[in-house]
């Protein structure tokens, strides 16, 4: 009878086999001094399998891994590599003396066009590179664009709507933008304002067409915006052949260069690039990162993100919520329009049909290397605002083709979108299972296991 009574008594699951307690032996933490030392390396050993399994960590390594990939295609195609690989077995030292010098020549040359230039003559030149200036957009430049379109992107993807329109609505909203900055008469202030709102409202229209057809008709997000990326193109191909766009007088489908009043203004001066656009995506990140982790509408777009059903069952009305991320992202995207239309150069010179400049495709880019968090596309956007600075200072000083940029931005991606491929390179431990805790019995009903011990007696 006490053999049954004691085998029905429930043992916590702390790692000990019941026979060791059958035993006499004494459990960790059951009056032993080693209980506490074992409980905290469990804590220690699962903060470092949080850190190394996390998504921060990946990251970085992602990055590490496409700059090394990188290294090797910036060794592969240097002719002074090419020339000493051909007597390799006889001076094995020249070969990889010509790989460092082709590899670190080039990874200075872009720290160098992207962060700061340590042969300019004082500080203020140097930082041109990273603010722009001296006819250079600098990283900064490059990257606002970069992070708008990202945050437009990134929302849509918390969301469960992969919006692929970006070019299309890059183009609208630059048309727009541009129409109003050299077209319209307005004063000083007012006309920037204007022309942005413009902007803005033109990607929000473009985007929610393919938030309602989504909401009403069931149809495809990824097939509609891809479409309506070639009507975006053609149409402001026309236009730019028309009166409506074309500078007078003029052969090319060029607009006109926009108004004084309308171009944004600098920060720092006329001595670096770095315009009022800047403070707008600070503005954007800002307002996504407290739409996306604080505001009612945030939460039902990240419930609708992640599972539909469970959303549409606990009230949320999916389609109203398809029609207002499409609203936002297209706002987000019709900012990065506004900076191409409105920013140094397109705003002094004029635009064509390239106005996007890739933008929208590379926003999908910039929003997966953030995780699509606001502030991790921010980041993201800055870092790719320095490769593509650096790569042109990479080809001038070092004669490597600049498209060994978007190489490494393609890299980051692919290393990204395969977590299991990086923890196996650099072995790191896979991210714990969180299983549910098991609930405790109530105090005042006693458990079944206690049922029997107190029927026993």
């Amino acid at each position: 009878m006490s053999g049954e009574i004691a085998s029905s008594i429930p043992v916590a699951d702390t790692g000990t086999d019941r026979a060791e307690l059958a035993l006499g032996e004494t459990t960790p933490g059951d009056g032993e001094p080693g209980g506490s030392g074992s409980a905290a390396s469990d804590r220690a050993n699962g903060i470092l399998r949080e850190i190394f399994s996390g998504s921060v960590t990946l990251t970085v390594l992602s990055i590490v891994l496409a700059l090394v990939a990188g290294g090797i295609l910036m060794a592969a195609t240097n002719s002074n590599v090419q020339a000493a690989a051909g007597y390799f077995l006889a001076r094995p030292s020249d070969t990889l003396s010509a790989i460092w010098q082709s590899v670190s020549g080039g990874y200075v040359a872009l720290f160098r066009g992207g962060v700061y230039n340590f042969e300019a003559t004082n500080f203020a030149t140097g930082m041109q590179s990273f603010l722009g200036g001296n006819g250079q957009a600098g990283s900064l430049g490059y990257a606002t664009p970069l992070i708008a379109a990202g945050l437009g992107i990134a929302v849509g993807f918390r969301s469960g709507v992969f919006n692929i329109g970006g070019q299309g609505q890059v183009l609208v909203a630059a048309a727009l933008a541009g129409y109003v900055s050299f077209a319209w008469n307005l004063p000083v202030g007012i006309h920037m304002i204007v022309a942005v709102l413009a902007a803005l409202i033109g990607g929000a229209i473009w985007a929610g067409i393919v938030g309602l057809l989504k909401a009403r008709t069931g149809a495809h997000e990824v097939i509609v915006t891809i479409m309506l990326n070639y009507i975006a193109f053609y149409l402001l191909d026309y236009f730019l052949h028309t009166p409506v766009l074309r500078a007078p007088g003029s052969q090319n489908p060029q607009t006109p260069a926009a108004q004084p009043s309308a171009i944004l203004f600098p920060l720092l001066g006329n001595e670096y690039a770095l315009d009022f656009g800047f403070i707008l995506v600070i503005a954007a990140t800002i307002y996504c990162w407290w739409l996306l982790s604080r505001s009612n509408l945030g939460f039902k777009f990240r419930a609708v993100g992640e599972n539909p059903r469970a959303a549409r069952v606990a009230g949320i009305r999916i389609n109203r919520m398809y029609i207002y991320v499409m609203l936002i992202s297209g706002v987000l995207l019709g900012l990065a329009g506004a900076y191409q239309a409105l920013g140094n150069p397109s705003g002094v010179t004029g635009f064509g049909g390239s106005i996007d400049a890739g933008i929208g495709f590379s926003g999908i880019t910039v929003a997966l290397l953030g995780r699509s968090r606001p502030w991790g596309v921010f980041a993201a956007g800055i870092l790719f605002g320095i490769l593509q600075a650096g790569s042109y200072t990479i080809q001038a000083d070092q004669q490597v083709d600049p498209n060994i940029v978007p190489v490494i931005q393609s890299v980051i991606v692919l290393f990204l979108a395969a977590p299991p491929l990086v923890r196996a390179i650099f072995h790191l431990p896979a991210p714990a299972r969180r299983e549910p805790k098991a609930k405790k019995p109530s105090a005042t009903t006693p458990s079944v296991p206690t049922q029997k011990v107190a029927d026993a007696k």
